[in-house]
């Protein structure tokens, strides 16, 4: 910092380092840091509490009946849901860059329309795992989300972590799968469950989760790249695709025709869209402002930290295996936020 003599007030004081780039150095570096620890804290929060609101309306859209006696049918037309919540989170994305985003953003079309792809694809795969797998195994599979995202970062972005930041993200990962798997004895059938398509959806699960990181990552590096302008094009050709989707499925005439029969659903869909709406806003400013890494550190632990809430509102017991759990994920989230820094995190370059 450099006091200025004739107001006493201490000025910025920004250098240029070996690549020409300006840089912020002493105290306002720090000043900056504290400032982008808030926003991160911020960013964490709206994504939980968002989410934690977004996952009892899908549970209750889901898992609802409809009807009653021979006539009672269920939700099934995950399509149609995913599709006006796109729409939503789209509108949600055009107002917020009218308001707030005046900058231009420099992104090919074709990079949105490939990270929509495995955007949704990775969404997918999932979801539909879950008719070959139990959710435990599932949970299990999608708390390593961070390790794809790390890996294909490294091949396709040209990301580089220290060393220790693949111990802490790990820690993390097997703390919150300890946590969330849960104690049941196997059927017959699980007994002599071996490796299978569910398996292989899971796994492409991840690696499109994993793709989808690293071309944010190479939105992030390469482009001027906004984070209302990423959400509203991924969510625009997220709508084309599953637009197409639900025609050639015939899914779309199907999910109509209950809409009718139950006009109840649409008002909690709506609802469902703008409690993801809100959600998407935060992740998408935390993928442009710390990159997705970070990002699928928050949405992994998010329901570690949904559950371990309710187990300490309502008293519910936990294992030995969940605590030991409990410490991995808080020693992991706390080294890393100490240690786990990328290199060049140590110069804030404006």
């Amino acid at each position: 910092m450099i006091a200025d003599p004739k107001t006493n007030i201490s000025r910025i004081d920004i250098g240029l380092n070996n690549e020409g780039k300006r840089e912020i150095k002493g105290d306002s570096a720090n000043m900056v840091a504290g400032q982008s620890r808030k926003k991160f804290l911020l960013c964490a929060v709206g994504v939980f509490v968002s989410y934690f609101y977004y996952g009892i309306l899908q549970e209750s859209i889901t898992k609802g009946k409809y009807g009653s006696g021979d006539h009672e049918e269920k939700f099934t037309y995950t399509l149609a849901l995913v599709f006006v919540q796109c729409i939503i989170n789209a509108i949600c994305a055009k107002s917020a860059m009218a308001l707030f985003s005046k900058d231009k953003d420099t992104t090919p079309m074709k990079m949105f329309a490939a990270c929509s792809l495995t955007y949704l694809g990775a969404m997918l795969a999932s979801n539909q795992s879950l008719q070959y797998i139990s959710y435990p195994t599932q949970v299990l599979g999608k708390s390593v989300k961070p390790i794809p995202v790390m890996i294909l970062g490294i091949l396709f972005a040209g990301k580089r972590y220290p060393p220790a930041k693949f111990l802490f993200i790990l820690m993390i990962c097997i703390g919150v799968a300890m946590f969330m798997f849960k104690d049941k004895k196997p059927t017959a059938k699980e007994e002599t469950h071996t490796f299978g398509f569910g398996e292989v959806l899971l796994m492409v699960s991840l690696t499109f989760d994993g793709l989808t990181g690293a071309t944010q990552d190479r939105m992030r590096s390469n482009h001027k790249t906004g984070a209302y302008h990423m959400m509203l094009f991924v969510n625009l050709f997220s709508i084309l695709w599953l637009a197409l989707g639900l025609v050639f499925t015939g899914e779309g005439i199907a999910f109509l025709g209950f809409v009718q029969r139950y006009p109840s659903v649409m008002p909690k869909m709506v609802t469902f869209g703008i409690a993801s709406a809100i959600g998407q806003v935060f992740i998408f400013i935390t993928v442009t402002s710390f990159g997705p890494l970070p990002c699928s550190i928050i949405t992994t632990t998010r329901k570690f930290f949904t559950i371990l809430g309710s187990v300490i509102l309502f008293s519910n017991p936990m294992y030995p295996r969940q605590w030991a759990g409990t410490v991995l994920v808080f020693m992991g989230l706390g080294l890393d936020s100490a240690y786990g820094k990328e290199k060049k995190d140590a110069k804030l370059e404006r």
